[in-house]
């Protein structure tokens, strides 16, 4: 039966609820806030769930040899350690929280290939253009504002002939996991992330080259991603 009068369904209520927390997910104020909330217990949730796909994702960058890397949401600093220690790591984060503990683990681990943490907007670095050998952006593309905005940012930064690399989740077509995903996402949404992010967004980006897809075991259905941008090789440049 329809509700009568003023009342409202469980439905129509969820879709009200995922419109106004997509509000939310819109906002950088919003994602440094949620961030703030999360960032003592983040290591605790995401630490050891989501541990074999960032182990994964860095052992790539790390077959690539030395270079210049970015890693757009580096959070808590989780991934720190595993870096080369030859690497040239800058993370980025828009959570001063989540920082503080990225900081505090690269002082008590003394990870000397840490060149810098910085507060910064990935989808509006500071940087020139091609001044990354890398660019690494584990589980960023579900929380950030704008993913088109924020891989386009990303190649920019990129040298020729470099690599990104993305660990994400995204959109199923068919089966259990799309109605999974369609099913939580008011509730996801309002955790701040989009369990629904379709891939096509990737196809504006003529001249990346996708060399590596596939699906990380133990790691939340999420999907590897290797991008290889054209142009003559060369260095980045700090």
């Amino acid at each position: 039966m329809r509700p009568q009068g003023g009342e409202q369904s469980g439905t129509q209520a969820l879709s009200e609820l995922a419109r106004g927390a997509e509000r939310r997910v819109l906002d950088l104020d919003a994602v440094r806030l949620a961030y703030r909330r999360y960032a003592f217990v983040y290591d605790v949730l995401f630490g050891i769930p989501l541990g074999a796909g960032r182990r994964l994702a860095v052992a790539a960058v790390n077959a690539r040899g030395a270079g210049r890397v970015l890693e757009v949401g580096v959070g808590t600093g989780l991934t720190l350690p595993l870096y080369r220690a030859d690497s040239r790591v800058v993370g980025i984060d828009l959570s001063p929280e989540m920082l503080a503990r990225a900081r505090h683990r690269v002082a008590a681990l003394g990870l000397g290939q840490v060149e810098a943490l910085l507060e910064m907007d990935g989808q509006r670095t500071e940087f020139a253009d091609g001044s990354f050998d890398t660019v690494v952006a584990l589980h960023v593309l579900s929380v950030a504002p704008d993913p088109a905005r924020l891989m386009q940012e990303m190649r920019r930064v990129l040298a020729p002939r470099g690599e990104i690399l993305i660990l994400n989740h995204f959109r199923s077509e068919r089966g259990p996991w799309r109605w999974l995903e369609r099913a939580t996402a008011p509730l996801t949404a309002v955790l701040g992330f989009r369990p629904d992010l379709e891939r096509k967004m990737l196809g504006s980006l003529a001249d990346l080259d996708l060399i590596e897809d596939r699906h990380v075991k133990r790691a939340a259905g999420a999907i590897l991603l290797r991008l290889r941008k054209g142009g003559e090789v060369g260095a980045a440049e700090g």
